[in-house]
């Protein structure tokens, strides 16, 4: 309604002008109309720059919690790292102190098997070439470089407490014995350490080892011989376990 009010005022107005003033009055008309048309496409750049530049805040503030993350991710990583270095550290130190350690233990267990060994030697003299070997065995152990000390340790340990054993067991088992100057099979009969006897295959011969002269002697038969055959059923479980009457050394040194 506005616009035909306008029009009409300007056909009313255009009817009462000069022809020259007409043409003025539409060269502004013209140049409004262009005016508002470049406003028109200026403010649609405007509102094209306005979109533009929110997607540009909205990519700008994505991006800044991204980078948080990476901060926050990157403290983290570094406190892990610094927790590391620690680690490492104490790991370094250990490492320092087990190689001290092996170092003084390496002579200590090669001094425990040369007393081993020794102990061996003076002991009442049963299964010598089965504990000779275990010693034997210590010894080349020792020398191996892919065996760690812990093993060794482990090893020797081992052999000590099988020695101590001995020390509470009853063992019956063969072997051979020198008996008149000959080499004879024999069945011995092991009592802790306490008592080591010996009888040939029939029960010929009886005898038992004496500590003090460190040989075996022979013994009387009539009285160890039964001993001896309950003995051997009991150490192999033949027998229910008896109290065995054994030769034990005396005061100036008899059976």
């Amino acid at each position: 309604m506005t616009k035909c009010r306008n029009l009409v005022g300007v056909v009313l107005v255009a009817l009462l002008l000069p022809v020259s003033a007409l043409a003025q009055i539409n060269q502004l008309i013209a140049q409004g109309e262009s005016r508002s048309a470049e406003n028109a496409q200026a403010q649609e750049r405007i509102e094209k720059l306005a979109d533009q530049a929110s997607t540009l805040l909205n990519e700008y503030r994505t991006e800044l919690k991204v980078v948080e993350g990476l901060e926050t991710y990157n403290g983290l990583l570094q406190r892990q790292l610094d927790s590391q270095e620690r680690e490492k550290t104490v790991l370094s130190e250990s490492i320092g102190k087990v190689s001290l350690i092996e170092r003084q233990i390496v002579p200590l267990m090669v001094s425990m098997i040369d007393s081993l060994d020794e102990f061996v030697r003076l002991d009442v003299p049963f299964l010598p070439q089965e504990r000779q070997k275990r010693i034997a065995d210590l010894r080349v152990l020792m020398e191996r470089s892919d065996v760690t000390a812990a093993e060794q340790l482990r090893r020797v340990m081992e052999a000590f407490q099988i020695e101590n054993e001995y020390g509470r067991t009853i063992e019956a088992y063969k072997g051979t014995v020198e008996v008149d100057g000959k080499p004879r099979e024999v069945d011995f009969l092991r009592i802790g350490r306490i008592a080591l006897m010996y009888q040939s295959v029939g029960g010929q011969f009886t005898g038992a080892y004496n500590k003090d002269s460190r040989s075996f002697e022979e013994i009387s038969p009539a009285v160890y011989k039964a001993q001896m055959s309950n003995g051997l059923k009991v150490a192999r479980k033949q027998k229910a376990p008896d109290l065995l009457i054994v030769p034990v050394p005396a005061a100036g040194g008899s059976q």
